[in-house]
């Protein structure tokens, strides 16, 4: 008797763990001829891939074989640092929405990248990934209105991201 209380009572802890991983929610749609383009990078959780980077940008392309070229630029420790630049592919993974993509940057590892917010003029964005290890806020310029970050953040919050280390990027303001 005593051991199936224990039993239950953990089992209970097991699935509550389960309960608050929500599926990550993505965009309805992407139109990929508007998404791609440059992007400068205005916060992120930390990735250390991007350690020490300074005025980050992606720049995406479509390709001739549907998926879509990716180069990801920043400048090393500071803006008058060397600049690092890798270049990858990304490809659709829900054809419903486009809003699920995988991205390629070293053979043979694929990296979830879902686009989880999007503005409908496609001026600002957030990327994140399904377990909400990463996160990207992506805007057109260099700088994004702080009650729209606001907003974007307050987003990725309420679908489950801990965002207790975000930082701001680095950018070079016109």
């Amino acid at each position: 008797m005593h051991l199936g209380k224990y039993f239950l009572f953990g089992l209970g802890f097991f699935l509550a763990g389960f309960s608050k991983a929500k599926p990550l929610e993505t965009v309805p749609s992407v139109d990929l001829d508007q998404y791609v383009g440059v992007w400068y990078e205005i916060a992120r959780l930390p990735f250390s891939k991007q350690e020490g980077c300074f005025g980050s940008t992606a720049t995406y392309s479509l390709q001739d074989d549907g998926n879509i070229g990716v180069i990801n630029r920043c400048f090393d420790k500071s803006f008058e640092g060397e600049e690092r630049k890798v270049e990858g592919v990304a490809r659709v993974v829900d054809s419903k929405t486009n809003s699920k993509l995988e991205v390629q940057f070293f053979w043979p590892f694929w990296g979830d990248y879902w686009i989880i917010s999007l503005d409908e003029d496609y001026q600002y964005a957030v990327v994140g990934e399904p377990r909400r290890r990463y996160l990207w806020v992506l805007s057109r310029t260099p700088e994004l209105e702080s009650t729209i970050y606001d907003a974007l953040l307050e987003s990725a919050e309420g679908k489950g991201y801990d965002l207790s280390q975000i930082t701001k990027t680095p950018q070079r303001l016109p």
